[in-house]
């Protein structure tokens, strides 16, 4: 499992432009997510994101941010608070065990695990689907440094970009962070405010009574 470490940011075409000059477009390409939880947000209200997307699970959950006992500097601490942290799960059967764990209270290993294409399991556990857009996205890379940039198109009319860098769980997060502090630097990105990315607003426009509770647990 990994960490994903990311800030997202809005851009323009100026933006795009200082991409296409100092980094290499990887590829363009588009998906369809969907996303489920249960009629009572059980996953979300955790600030855990259930995910299929090209036909295969992915369960997004928060992890600890914190640098142990090393307190951060100012600029440091700016840095943290721009990003987001999750841990990535995309093993089916880790996916499915965990979920089970979290709505259940069991963690189910006597059972079968679902195989890829079944998905049965959604109804077991009461989940459904409650967001689904198209997104298109350009993706670049700045140099080695594992900086990887994001603008996604939503067929819902939002467009924001993401600059992310992938740890191995435990690693140094931090590191992480200053690499996308440089990388927004270059990319003349200002602000000490989170960007909203295509989940919040998609709920804020299509599903307010989510959108609130989440508000009110500080999930979003």
């Amino acid at each position: 499992m990994s960490v994903e470490v990311e800030r997202k940011f809005l851009f323009s075409d100026e933006t795009l432009k200082t991409l296409e000059n100092i980094g290499v477009c990887v590829g363009q390409h588009q998906f369809h997510d969907q996303y489920y939880d249960t009629p009572e947000f059980e996953l979300t209200l955790r600030d855990m994101w259930l995910r299929k997307r090209k036909g295969c699970w992915e369960l997004k959950c928060p992890t600890a941010t914190s640098s142990g006992t090393k307190e951060l500097s100012g600029e440091q601490s700016v840095a943290a608070a721009l990003c987001t942290h999750y841990r990535e799960i995309n093993n089916l059967p880790e996916v499915y065990q965990r979920v089970k764990e979290v709505l259940k209270g069991e963690n189910g290993e006597t059972e079968e695990t679902p195989s890829q294409g079944d998905d049965s399991w959604l109804s077991r556990l009461n989940l459904v689907c409650f967001a689904e857009y198209m997104t298109t996205r350009r993706s670049f890379t700045l140099g080695d440094g594992g900086v990887q940039i994001d603008l996604d198109q939503a067929d819902f009319g939002h467009h924001v970009g993401e600059i992310e860098v992938l740890v191995p769980e435990g690693g140094d997060v931090q590191s992480a962070q200053e690499k996308i502090t440089e990388t927004a630097f270059k990319l003349g990105l200002t602000g000490d405010k989170r960007v909203e990315g295509k989940m919040n607003v998609f709920l804020k426009r299509y599903r307010p009574e989510q959108y609130e509770k989440l508000l009110r647990a500080h999930v979003m």
